[in-house]
């Protein structure tokens, strides 16, 4: 290995890693600088791609595709099997590289790359089951039945705050469904893309799969946008802002293109009356102080029955109080940095709003160790009690800032929690059998995501993941979401010997 001598224990570690995953070291010198939001220092550089090389990329993946969707369905999921493995032996490597390149705790880097491995799981079950239905025929002597078929390349676009898992969802399922992936990861989550993606190449050479079935793009967002524009590209998937999603649905949909998106979340739970308070605590602690607020299913907001209001914020803010911020490579620590001076100043702004209109600041809010490492921005989580639930609280702030309004009757809860313009996660704390079912009915939770009596954060692989309105309407990870990545055919299959029409018609 080459000495690096210039190196920070940080970098040198952060080295270590990537090439234990198997990265060229070739790729890691270039023009684009990665910090860590840790201690704000730069990591190492790298190198990214233009235009050119990401059109080259969909040139080699259509090629790859040509090829991968003639291979059975449990063959094509023994490489996403070799995959797992590969991931399995490397956790802790890509775990160190999440830690360093996002700041997320280990226990939280470590159960990422966890999600990596459930789901290849899940993917290589799936592989023997890309069923399709037969249907009853109206016309005697025909049968009636769908196909699933691969799609065609799928261009994955991740974003920072979950920087290796969501690509998994999508990889894993569009690998054994028949379909090359190019992924685009965020500025923020280059190096650990470059990881995973060597740790995929390793599985597609181990079971001589098509060598460009895989392709990672570290690219701006305006040389990315082939992967957009692109015809050949089948489907984009795209975990980010609302914002962003605004960009990319019209784009797509332009050419008739498929696209799946993973956009904003404004979570919110219902506490009431016959919650258990201390489990609820607990609940909403980790979901909406958990990685510095930074999940996309963190929970922003809390809708309180007026008459456990006060005991709850009062036990909250206690909780608050207890809350270790630090460096998230030190033991005990529970709160790691914010990913940078944007995500400080948008929570700065937001607490300003919040006090404009009527809020009062319980705790938290305030900037912590900026003298230890003034280049990286730590923070109090924040609890806001408001008198309403007012314009900034429908908004989505990518931080840990928790607001507080309270409701007298379950019909008020509901239409508050409904009321904003995103629909990811959800949770009512409850001891009432009938407002557990009120909460998941179509009447509750217009969510895609609805819980009951656990916090808005931490979704299992099995189920579908995603949410409605402004968050995007798209489904990565189990139940049928694997569908996405396939394309249906109707088959009717004539055995009579006659030629009998559909609905009786008679022509010649």
């Amino acid at each position: 290995m080459t000495a690096h001598t210039h190196e920070t224990p940080l970098a040198t570690e952060t080295r270590r890693a990537l090439l234990a995953c198997g990265v060229d070291e070739q790729l890691l010198t270039g023009s684009r600088e990665v910090t860590s939001p840790v201690t704000g220092e730069v990591l190492m550089s790298i190198q990214p791609d233009d235009r050119a090389s990401v059109e080259a990329a969909i040139g080699r993946a259509q090629d790859a595709f040509t090829q991968w969707r003639e291979v059975p369905g449990p063959q094509r999921g023994q490489l996403v099997k070799r995959w797992s493995e590969l991931l399995a032996e490397h956790k802790k490597d890509l775990a160190a590289l999440v830690t360093a390149e996002v700041g997320k705790i280990p226990s939280e880097s470590e159960g990422e790359v966890q999600e990596m491995i459930d789901i290849c799981d899940f993917a290589l079950g799936q592989s023997r089951m890309l069923y399709g239905a037969t249907m009853p025929s109206e016309r005697p002597g025909h049968r009636l039945m769908e196909n699933w078929h691969p799609l065609g390349v799928v261009g994955i676009i991740t974003a920072f705050n979950f920087p290796v898992a969501p690509y998994a969802w999508n990889t894993a399922l569009a690998l054994v469904a028949g379909d090359p992936v190019i992924w685009k990861p965020s500025a923020v989550g280059s190096l650990c893309a470059l990881a995973v993606d060597a740790l995929l190449s390793q599985a597609v050479r181990d079971c001589g799969a098509p060598e460009a079935l895989n392709q990672v793009v570290i690219a701006e967002p305006d040389d990315a946008q082939p992967l957009l524009d692109d015809p050949r590209v089948a489907l984009v998937s795209a975990t980010g802002s609302t914002r962003m999603g605004h960009e990319i649905a019209p784009r797509v949909a332009t050419r008739f293109g498929r696209y799946l998106l993973e956009l904003g979340g404004n979570n919110a739970a219902i506490v009431t009356p016959s919650a258990d308070l201390d489990l609820a605590l607990r609940g909403i602690a980790f979901a909406a102080a958990g990685t510095a607020g930074q999940r996309c299913t963190t929970m922003r907001r809390l809708i309180v029955h007026e008459s456990v209001a006060d005991e709850l914020v009062e036990k909250l803010t206690s909780a608050y109080g207890t809350l270790t911020i630090g460096d998230p490579r030190e033991d005990g620590v529970l709160v790691g940095p914010l990913v940078g001076k944007a995500a400080f100043d948008g929570m700065q702004s937001a607490l300003r709003q919040a006090a404009s209109e009527g809020g009062e600041v319980l705790v938290g809010g305030e900037r912590v160790m900026a003298d230890e490492h003034p280049d990286a921005y730590y923070v109090q989580p924040a609890i806001v009690r408001m008198p309403e639930q007012s314009a900034v609280v429908r908004e989505e702030t990518f931080a840990p800032l928790l607001y507080v309004v309270t409701y007298t009757d379950l019909d008020q809860a509901l239409e508050m929690h409904n009321d904003v313009p995103q629909g990811l996660s959800s949770a009512i704390f409850t001891g009432d059998q009938a407002e557990a079912e009120i909460f998941l009915s179509a009447r509750g939770s217009d969510c895609g995501i609805a819980n009951v009596n656990i916090g808005t954060s931490g979704a299992e692989i099995g189920g579908a993941f995603g949410g409605e309105k402004e968050t995007g309407g798209g489904r990565e990870s189990g139940s049928d979401a694997w569908k996405a990545y396939m394309r249906r055919a109707t088959n009717t299959i004539n055995y009579s010997g006659e030629l009998p029409l559909a609905q009786g018609v008679e022509f010649l």
